[in-house]
């Protein structure tokens, strides 16, 4: 099985509207049933051995504990109650209001009753969920590769994370802006505008240096890794990427770090390309923000001194 198959937008752009609404709608859910976490962890997705999961959400006599899990193998909506019970779906076939009605059914089914505000987010058509028959294409192949490449990358972040001991983000799969991503924090408490909305002041509330990857989108239409450090340092453009292929991009008033995925898959060692550019993007922004970058590693996720010696 190839460690990176081909995935151009243009091939599958259909199906990754289709299932991102799939996405959000559950990550609503998700957002509305569980307990709040700084910097919105509570609401991220994380791969299985078989797809993504919410993780369990609810209980503590509010409602029922209980996961969504989207099995990407055989491509159904599962969800598990704690007290044993089980509902699912196919996902093929449906339309993202076809998804929306029969989810709420089933979650009524087991006693669940989520309140979502069921409209896309950050979407360029914000058709309600209720209402969406336009984005209807669920293609199985296209979906498992999807699931296949995320489970790989987040596997790549996690070897990344664990060069650091200092405080630092699961590796989270975000389904507003599908993107998959792991985030290392300075310590210092962040800037944003209080006029800002209420998602980027949290996202943002203390220094970061955040490490993902992201599948494309109109504005920049191929998948690549990336990196920034927010709030941006002055000069960080002119800091140094490896490999040769990486370079700065602007992006929201600031720069990204960028690494295409193509140039990923033309590496004869692309696990070592990739984390040789996160290392140095990383490097870059504690750099410029005055990071001791020696009082937080830990190499290879080892913070043990007498392990480490010997």
């Amino acid at each position: 099985m190839e460690l990176f198959p081909a995935m151009p937008l243009a091939e599958w752009a259909e199906a990754k509207e289709t299932f991102h609404r799939f996405t959000q709608i559950v990550g609503k859910i998700r957002l509305s049933s569980s307990n709040r976490r700084n910097h919105w962890w509570h609401v991220p997705f994380h791969p299985t051995g078989r797809g993504l999961t919410t993780r369990p959400m609810g209980g503590l006599g509010e409602q029922p504990l209980f996961s969504i899990d989207f099995d990407l193998v055989r491509h159904r909506l599962v969800v598990d109650v704690l007290d044993g019970r089980s509902a699912e779906f196919s996902l093929i076939g449906r339309s993202v209001a076809s998804f929306h009605e029969r989810l709420f059914e089933t979650l009524a089914g087991l006693g669940i009753r989520p309140d979502i505000w069921a409209v896309p987010f950050d979407l360029a058509d914000d058709t309600p969920f209720a209402q969406d028959t336009r984005h209807a294409r669920y293609d199985p192949v296209l979906i498992n590769r999807y699931w296949r490449i995320l489970s790989q990358v987040a596997q790549l972040l996690d070897r990344f994370a664990a060069d650091f001991a200092g405080k630092i983000s699961p590796v989270n799969h975000y389904w507003h802006t599908f993107d998959i991503a792991v985030t290392r924090f300075t310590g210092r408490v962040g800037r944003v505008s209080p006029d800002a909305d209420p998602v980027t002041r949290e996202a943002y509330s203390r220094e970061v240096i955040s490490s993902g990857f992201w599948f494309g989108d109109r504005e920049r239409p191929w998948p690549a890794f990336y990196s920034y450090t927010a709030p941006e340092p002055a000069g960080l453009e002119r800091e140094p990427l490896r490999p040769a292929e990486a370079e700065w991009l602007p992006a929201h008033g600031g720069h990204l770090a960028i690494l295409r995925y193509d140039d990923v898959r033309a590496m004869g060692n692309p696990v070592a390309g990739v984390l040789e550019f996160l290392e140095s993007a990383y490097q870059a922004g504690a750099k410029l923000t005055g990071l001791d970058t020696e009082a937080v590693a830990c190499p290879g996720g080892v913070t043990d001194p007498y392990y480490a010696k010997h």
